[in-house]
């Protein structure tokens, strides 16, 4: 049965309708709002799958581009891997919905969005997110929410609800906030240095708008929502953990586990493990759960010590960081390099700059091509956290990493006018034992000062924890959250800002939203863990940027010219620019406007280019001296190269003050001559003097 239902967010009308397509899906909604359309469609499995500990969610973002009314580049013409924005979206809609499955859920399940037509207006990473929790909401797959996402820019210091693609671009703030009826679910964004107060009045503007979308989703399911099908519980059974106390006693599990060293903690609970299998030897259906009933064991053991006691598994105490390093200049001959340690956390960050000609192009779903100028780049080995495995290039969870780092620091980068290089930060990390992607920040800015980029303010970033009783009051925050509190915890609460502000967020919980004294707690209690961080750690290792940019750095020159003029600097087919490139060992990038880029290491090359393209652009004035090329000669004359593409003739008159009969008497080829401009001669052509110059 097809049915349509509307509501008015933002201004725009979102329409929904349901039963018209894709009917073979457990859910599917296919959602309209200005004219961006994207087919949203909830799918699961009958059964659960076997063998594994985990909820087998997964979340696609399609972007198809005859969206926008293009053809992929490229030989296939045809959509290729996931794009960034493609995975980064997909990763958002996929933090608030994956808590509101039940724990103990195995079946697979798919969210599939796919974009068919865009809006400017209306932004499709918006519609997806809502169109994935209609799907989920109307679907017979058992689901305990609904939940709703509201998008919130700011420009000239007011909030805008669910933004276009160009305010959301030109504003101060990407706010995107996710809720469900009672609690914030999911917090995600990028800001312009805004202050704590500001940023937490954003964040709750959005959660009163989820609330009326939760509403309009509560009717849709009371009207056309399918009855929650029934599932195979894979919870550990009650009698399976008494027996386990038995055999490890809490004060055992409490032992192997509160120590600050994950080595240790490691091989305590392999040994634990190895008990129990043998205990449970005669068991088989208890042996094939072991691991996620040691892993629950563990997790208790961890949640009530924190809760009750405030006892952390590395003995430190709940507002306490680790102990910090950080050092610069450790790699040589690259252009900045910089080393954070918190823990057993250690990122080492390489910047590296070029001319602006390497920016990356990004054929993505607005409607011009993106330029992106400033790239970091997240890298997460296997040794890191002492496993092993083959490298088959970043995940997911890599892209989102770098992409976090990225948006932390944009807000405090020069301008291109300013600093005219494309900038790469690469973090690698050395070591991993939780928030690798705030160690990033840290290192990355680091790393951008050591390269002498004049970035406006230190960023600095932190993660907060939490773990939460039986009541919304009986909670626990957690600063510089480690991995074991971040598996077994509720929330990873990442906040990256300046002295002055925030510049960016990212929230990733468990379980089924944050009260307002949690959001407020974790924002205050980032704020005071980065501010030290900065004071303490960062600042001793480099205070400020470096005046110039390394050595082994490319060297930028910039110049303006006529945008008319552009056209005699590059030449036919590009011959005179690229002769000045080969001739003189530099990149050369000319914008639109007139700019003019001149890239190189060598300065005295560096400066030739410049010559020449001044002289390419110059007009010749009479009585001024030049230097040039002999580059052909004829019987009337020779013509005299100035610069590449800038020729002038000498008349065999003017070559020499006593008369000669042949040109080639007196030049030769390849002689370089200094000629004096004589201005315009019977036929408006400019002439030049040999014998005047001497």
């Amino acid at each position: 049965m097809y049915k349509s239902f509307s509501i008015e967010i933002g201004g725009r009308t979102l329409t929904v309708d349901v039963g018209r397509v894709a009917k073979q899906a457990n859910g599917a909604a296919l959602m309209h709002y200005g004219d961006t359309t994207v087919l949203s469609t909830a799918t699961a499995s009958d059964k659960p799958r076997e063998g594994i500990d985990f909820f087998p969610l997964s979340v696609e973002f399609e972007e198809k581009m005859y969206s926008v009314g293009k053809i992929p580049g490229g030989f296939n013409k045809r959509e290729g891997k996931a794009s960034e924005n493609a995975v980064l979206t997909a990763r958002v809609i996929d933090r608030p919905m994956r808590p509101l499955f039940p724990k103990d859920y195995r079946n697979d399940c798919t969210l599939n969005n796919l974009v068919l037509s865009v809006d400017p207006e209306c932004r499709p990473e918006l519609v997806a997110m809502l169109g994935s929790a209609i799907a989920t909401s109307i679907s017979d797959i058992p689901f305990c929410g609904p939940c709703a996402t509201t998008q919130v820019g700011m420009i000239d210091g007011q909030f805008i609800i669910n933004p276009s693609q160009e305010q959301w671009k030109s504003g101060d703030l990407n706010l995107t906030v996710a809720s469900t009826a009672e609690k914030v679910i999911m917090i995600e964004a990028g800001a312009n240095e805004i202050p704590e107060a500001k940023m937490i009045e954003a964040i709750y503007m959005a959660h009163e708008e989820n609330q009326k979308i939760i509403d309009f989703i509560n009717k849709m399911v009371a009207e056309v929502g399918k009855p929650k099908h029934e599932y195979e519980s894979c919870a550990i059974p009650d009698e399976m953990f008494a027996k386990m106390k038995e055999i490890v006693t809490p004060e055992e599990m409490e032992g192997a586990v509160f120590t600050d060293e994950k080595q240790v903690r490691e091989e305590n609970i392999r040994n634990i493990t190895a008990r129990l299998e043998e205990a449970f030897a005669d068991n088989e259906e208890w042996l094939a759960i072991l691991g996620e009933a040691v892993y629950q064991y563990e997790k208790k053991t961890v949640r009530k010590m924190i809760l009750k006691d405030h006892k952390r598994p590395d003995g430190r105490e709940i507002t306490q960081i680790r102990p910090l390093a950080a050092e610069v200049d450790l790699i040589p001959r690259v252009h900045g390099s910089a080393m954070f340690t918190r823990g057993q956390t250690q990122i080492c960050d390489i910047c590296t700059l070029a001319p602006l000609s390497e920016m990356q192009r990004i054929d993505g779903l607005d409607s011009n091509e993106v330029n992106k100028r400033y790239m970091h780049h997240y890298n997460f080995p296997s040794y890191s956290v002492g496993e092993t495995k083959p490298s088959r290039g970043p995940g997911r969870r890599e892209i989102g990493h770098g992409a976090l780092a990225e948006r932390a620091l944009i807000p405090v980068l020069p301008s291109e006018e300013e600093f005219p290089y494309a900038i790469r930060c690469v973090s690698e990390t050395f070591e991993s034992n939780g928030s690798t992607s705030m160690a990033s920040t840290c290192a990355s800015c680091m790393s951008l000062m050591a390269a002498g980029v004049p970035i406006k303010k230190m960023v600095a970033g932190i993660s907060c924890g939490l773990v939460t009783g039986d009541t919304d009051d009986d909670f626990v925050l957690l600063t510089d959250i480690q991995g074991l509190e971040d598996f077994f915890g509720d929330m990873d609460f990442k906040v990256t800002g300046t002295t002055e502000g925030i510049t960016a967020i990212q929230m990733d919980i468990k379980i089924h939203g944050l009260t307002r004294p949690i959001v407020e707690g974790a924002i205050a209690r980032c704020r005071e863990a980065r501010l030290f961080i900065m004071d303490n750690c960062m600042k001793p290792a480099i205070a400020e940027p470096r005046p110039t940019v390394n050595e082994y750095a490319p060297k930028i020159i910039q110049i303006k010219i006529d945008p008319e003029k552009i056209g005699d600097v590059v030449g036919q087919r590009g011959k005179t620019i690229n002769a000045i490139i080969d001739e003189c060992g530099v990149k050369i990038d000319i914008t639109d406007d007139g700019s003019v880029s001149v890239c190189g290491t060598d300065k005295a090359g560096m400066d030739k280019a410049i010559e020449y393209i001044q002289m390419i652009v110059s007009e010749f004035e009479e009585g001024k001296m030049y230097t040039g090329k002999v580059v052909s000669i004829k019987e009337f004359g020779a013509f005299i190269e100035f610069a590449p593409g800038k020729e002038g003739m000498v008349h065999i008159s003017k070559i020499a003050k006593e008369r000669i009969n042949r040109v080639e008497d007196v030049l030769t080829l390849g002689d370089v001559v200094k000629c004096k401009c004589l201005g315009k001669d019977k036929m408006g052509r400019i002439s030049f003097s040999i014998k005047d110059a001497n």
